[in-house]
């Protein structure tokens, strides 16, 4: 029987490997026992599904098992998004929310994630519970056919996505951004396709991958920028304002300014602040994994806003967002959520919140970030994923313990050393992070610096420091 563990965001699989629906079945048992305890025997719960290969398949697979056991199934009527789903489950009432989705890893994955009842991710006390199920979950041996539980009214189909961008119309300026902006979109082959253009119209947006492709092309859906060039090359070509990219179940957000420059997760999160907080007039804390930009630190000291860093992993924002007064909350991986939405990653939502900044502020993005650099210094950021062996990463682990860390970068002194998440080194210039994987022979090198140049040598430095020799692919 198939070792079943969930990660930071859900459990994820090789389909047709781990993923199958013996296993997923397994799960969506575990989570009926889970609900009915936490909940009582009539729980009610949003069920989706995004792009992936036999997505729609696995979420009736998971549909019958909650409803023949008495559960109250609300489902989308075809692919929707992650975020769209976190929403509903808020907005309905329900308990949880189930999308079967394996977010940005590459094509032959699926994967299962938890919304809990307030609109986010599920807690880590949550999901243990659910994992303490496993061993003993067992679906019914026989199940009622999909469509006879939808006629008996124990699933109800219903259009989550126009729910979800009517929603967006509430909540964002999109006349203005249709009036004003040229928006290219890659849906990168996932749940968001097609959603831009409707909320824009045809006419103002540019589309890229925005088809049936469960196969994503090959490549991950991950909007980063060695995967988005043709999006680069398009904003250019067709004079766009911005350029916005989702991964694939749209809970993540990639940008680019006019001139096709990738612009960071760190400074979406820069502009945010600024914007929510000098134009709109709201409060809160800034809280930040341990890999994001420290000028959120800066910022949060010269506008009197409290800053919090947490260890990576959107769970550990969204745990901060339910409990208290957020301005603004993310991740260097492109999860960001902000105050007045859900407490949640939501990759459209954001981007056309950035969309609406340029309306209001009437200024190009690429002017915009200029600004923040002005006024608290240019911050530059550069990573690696050091694709290794098990073994090579423990070495490397275990040698940052035993000496505590670095004691020069690229001929900066280190200063101090941070263990909130891996090995965080600072220097009087910037700061550079080693830290494993949780669930590959990764290692991750992270850095930021005054210039792009320095930021390269940290990692490169700290690199070859750790004793690896060959030039990683980043």
């Amino acid at each position: 029987m198939a070792q079943i563990k969930f990660g930071t965001d859900g459990w994820r699989a090789v389909i047709a490997d781990d993923f199958t629906f013996a296993n997923l079945g397994r799960v969506a048992q575990a989570t009926v026992r889970w609900l009915k305890k936490r909940y009582g025997d009539h729980p009610k719960v949003v069920i989706g599904h995004d792009t992936r290969f036999l997505g729609r398949e696995f979420a009736e697979h998971v549909a019958r098992i909650f409803a023949a056991q008495g559960i109250s199934v609300r489902m989308a009527d075809t692919f929707t998004t992650t975020p769209a789903v976190s929403w509903a489950t808020k907005h309905f009432g329900c308990n949880a929310g189930i999308v079967i989705t394996a977010s940005h890893n590459p094509p032959q994955y699926n994967g299962f994630k938890i919304k809990a009842d307030f609109g986010g991710p599920a807690s880590p006390e949550m999901i243990a519970e659910v994992e303490r199920e496993l061993p003993d979950a067992e679906p019914p041996a026989e199940l009622p056919a999909f469509d006879d539980l939808v006629s008996d009214g124990r699933i109800e189909l219903f259009d989550l996505n126009t729910a979800y961008l009517n929603l967006l119309r509430e909540k964002l300026d999109i006349d203005g951004i249709a009036r004003n902006l040229k928006v290219a979109h890659d849906a990168m082959f996932g749940a968001a396709q097609g959603l831009v253009s409707r909320l824009l119209g045809a006419d103002r947006v540019v589309e890229l991958h925005c088809d049936w492709n469960p196969g994503f092309h090959g490549q991950p859906p991950e909007p980063i920028e060695r995967n988005l060039k043709e999006l680069a090359e398009v904003v250019v070509r067709e004079k766009c304002d911005l350029g916005m990219a989702n991964d694939g179940d749209a809970d993540r957000i990639g940008l680019f300014d006019e001139n096709g420059r990738f612009v960071t997760s760190h400074e979406i999160l820069a502009l945010l602040v600024k914007y929510l907080h000098k134009e709109q007039g709201l409060k809160g804390d800034i809280i930040k994994t341990f890999s994001t930009t420290h000028l959120l630190d800066k910022m949060g000291q010269a506008y009197g806003l409290r800053v919090e860093t947490t260890p990576i992993g959107f769970k550990h924002i969204a745990k901060q967002m339910v409990e208290r007064d957020v301005l603004v909350g993310g991740e260097e991986s492109g999860g960001i959520a902000v105050k007045g939405h859900i407490p949640e990653r939501d990759g459209i939502y954001i981007g056309l919140l950035v969309a609406e900044l340029l309306v209001r502020r009437g200024k190009k993005l690429s002017e915009l970030v200029q600004e923040l650099f002005d006024e608290f210094g240019p911050h530059h950021f550069y990573r690696i994923d050091l694709h290794t062996t098990e073994e090579k990463k423990q070495a490397a682990l275990d040698h940052l313990r035993q000496t505590g860390g670095l004691k020069e970068v690229a001929g900066d002194a280190v200063r101090e050393v941070q263990t909130l998440d891996g090995f965080k080194h600072i220097t009087d210039r910037g700061w550079v992070l080693i830290r494993p994987s949780g669930t590959e022979p990764l290692l991750r090198v992270y850095a930021e610096a005054p210039t792009p140049e320095l930021a390269e040598a940290y990692v490169h430095n700290a690199i070859e420091q750790l004793g690896f020799a060959e030039v990683p692919a980043h």
